[in-house]
């Protein structure tokens, strides 16, 4: 009898592998999301614990005191909540509720959106969204929010 016995290095490349691939497909997941493609919104971590969505600030995203628009925010923090329950739910899954706080107006190059989970079982999770600002090559928080991502039924 021949066993298998993989090396730790072995696993971790198939590990990588696998969230490299992942990685792809949630890529493609945003970008055939026409306000994403719109916005210009590109998911660039998804990791076992981790998503990242990055935004380039255009004067277009922006209201009428030169801030990035609130819409903006919430749109990000909804995708990071939603990818980050994707890495623990399988199937069609959707944004139940969500709670976003703005604590300062946003300005800056770029804004960055870093979800994770909190708590998931079988067809919902509970997940964590910082939005950033990165001004003067700096990041700080902008906006935080907690929401509720299900799996679609029917």
């Amino acid at each position: 009898m021949v066993r298998c016995n993989p090396t730790n290095a072995w696993v971790q490349t198939k590990r990588e592998e696998i969230l490299a691939a992942s990685l792809a497909h949630a890529q493609q997941i945003l970008a055939s999301q026409p306000f994403s493609a719109l916005l210009g919104a590109q998911l660039t971590v998804y990791s076992e614990d981790l998503v990242e969505i990055r935004l380039v600030i255009v004067d277009n995203l922006k209201q009428q005191y030169g801030f990035v628009h609130g819409g903006v925010l919430s749109f990000l923090a909804d995708n990071a909540l939603t990818f980050a329950g994707g890495l623990r739910l399988s199937g069609q899954i959707a944004t139940a509720e969500y709670k976003i706080n703005y604590l300062r107006p946003a300005l800056g190059t770029e804004l960055v959106a870093r979800g994770k989970v909190l708590s998931a079982g079988g067809s919902q999770a509970v997940t964590r969204c910082e939005v950033y600002m990165v001004l003067d090559g700096a990041e700080r928080l902008c906006a935080a929010a907690q929401g509720t991502i299900t799996v679609r039924r029917g």
